[in-house]
């Protein structure tokens, strides 16, 4: 396997990367993971490709394919505004977490800290109870 590249990444970026891509691979069922600003930006992914498109615009447009991590950061800003908001109305206090299972597949969303959201695409096969788990650790660190 090749090791993605962290070029022109911060340190602090490239253990965060570090991080997001460890829980892929560690952890079965995770497709996907992206870490979004409150505003809905990607800040990283664990798809190495795309973290360089989150820093910068490009000149020509490209239509990244479903599931791609900016399709993943879209949907997770969408969850996490709609679950804000409806804790808002029902005065139910801040959302921890949401976990959306389909057939063919999840989505888990929890909130970091800093309000920004982090976001998992897992199979339909992947063990929901663990995968949250992990999603709590990584975002208590």
């Amino acid at each position: 396997m090749t090791a993605p590249s962290t070029f022109g990444l911060s340190s602090e970026a490239r253990n965060l990367h570090w991080l997001l891509t460890n829980l892929v691979e560690e952890v079965p069922g995770i497709r996907s993971v992206a870490v979004v600003s409150s505003d809905g930006l990607l800040l990283l992914s664990s798809d190495p490709g795309r973290n360089e498109e989150a820093r910068q615009v490009r000149e020509t447009p490209r239509a990244g394919p479903r599931g791609s991590a900016a399709d993943l950061a879209t949907v997770v800003s969408g969850v996490g505004s709609l679950t804000v908001g409806a804790a808002r109305l029902m005065d139910f206090g801040p959302v921890k977490h949401t976990m959306v299972a389909m057939d063919e597949g999840s989505l888990f969303v929890m909130s970091i800290s800093d309000s920004s959201l982090l976001g998992v695409h897992g199979s339909a096969e992947c063990d929901m109870s663990v995968v949250a788990y992990h999603m709590a650790l990584f975002v208590g660190r």
